[in-house]
This record gives C-alpha cells, structure tokens and sequence, in this order.
C-alpha cells in the first residue's frame, strides 16, 4: 500500500479531520519547535489555574498569525506574569491585551482590543519604535508594549477608540536614500 493510499484511509478514519487537512500540510506548516513551545504553554497554563484564587479574573490566550515570511507567529495575551523577589512567578493584574500589527507602505496600523475601558482611561505613549498602552481603571487594568517593525513619526500618531478596539495609525519614517551620504562638513 502507497503512502497516499495509507493517507487517505487515516483521512477517512479519523473522525476528528472535518476538513480533510493533510497531515502533511500540518507538518509543513507548524516545526518540532512550535509543538514543544504548544506543550511549553500547556504545562504553564494549568500551573497559572491551579494558583488561581476564587474570584479574581484570569485570561490568558494566544494568538497565531503567518507572519510576512510565510512562518507562523505565536503571542501571548490575557494577564501577565510578574516575577517576584522570591523568583517565583505571581500573575498580576494587569491584563495584556491582544494586538495586531500592520505594516503598510506609508503607515503602520495597530489594532488593540481593551473591552470594559472608557476612552478616557487609556494612555498610549509612542517612541519612534514603540508603542506602550496602559489602561488602569477601576474596572479593568490592561499594559502593552508594542514593538514596532520599522521606525515611526510619533507626532502623526491618529487614534481612535470605539467598541472596545483602539485603532492606532502612525507614519513611517523615510527610508535614507543609498546615494545620501549625509551632510559634508568643511573642516578647518
């Protein structure tokens, strides 16, 4: 028997394959390395559950996106962790919130969701290749930085705020042009 053929009779078996993904294509697209980071997240989920305390809110989750090299990134969000004195880790209270970043030709586009927050209460700060949102109301708390992937004009930051997404804009620096070798100084 082929190995297509053996293939396909899994495929057919297994009640769990509703769309009839190749195995292959699986394979192809996630390595060794992102099995054992799933494992890794896992492990460190049910040890986050099993100190949480009755009552107090916990969100943790992550995000896969393909990212511009065809590779699959993986990121956290939801409450984040803060090493204490003791070395042990606590969770905080602080959420941190789930962001997507879009590089465009002219811009780079953020997208953070902060549901339960007035306009109000959020704090975003921009650096030319960062952005940091921090929201600290009595409701809910949420901090981020954002790693930005190429330099920005901080004064052209737009934002915009409805439903819970804040929607941040923000130019991108001109690339040097390669035949501008900078400013020649006469030396005296």
């Amino acid at each position: 028997m082929s190995s297509d053929e053996k293939d396909q009779r899994k495929r057919r078996k297994d009640p769990f394959n509703f769309f009839g993904f190749d195995d292959r294509f699986i394979n192809d697209m996630f390595d060794d390395q992102m099995f054992d980071d799933f494992l890794k997240m896992k492990e460190e989920m049910i040890r986050m559950m099993s100190n949480a305390k009755p009552g107090k809110s916990y969100v943790h989750g992550y995000s896969i996106r393909v990212g511009p090299n065809g590779k699959p990134r993986l990121e956290e969000f939801g409450n984040r962790r803060v090493k204490s004195v003791k070395g042990k880790s606590r969770i905080s209270e602080d959420r941190e919130p789930l962001t997507d970043v879009i590089e465009g030709k002219e811009d780079v586009s953020v997208t953070v969701e902060l549901p339960g927050v007035e306009k109000e209460d959020i704090d975003l700060q921009v650096i030319e290749d960062e952005l940091e949102i921090t929201v600290d109301s009595p409701k809910r708390k949420y901090h981020k930085k954002v790693h930005l992937p190429v330099d920005v004009k901080p004064k052209t930051t737009k934002a915009t705020y409805k439903n819970g997404i804040l929607d941040v804009s923000v130019q991108r620096k001109k690339k040097k042009v390669d035949n501008d070798n900078g400013f020649k100084v006469n030396i005296e």
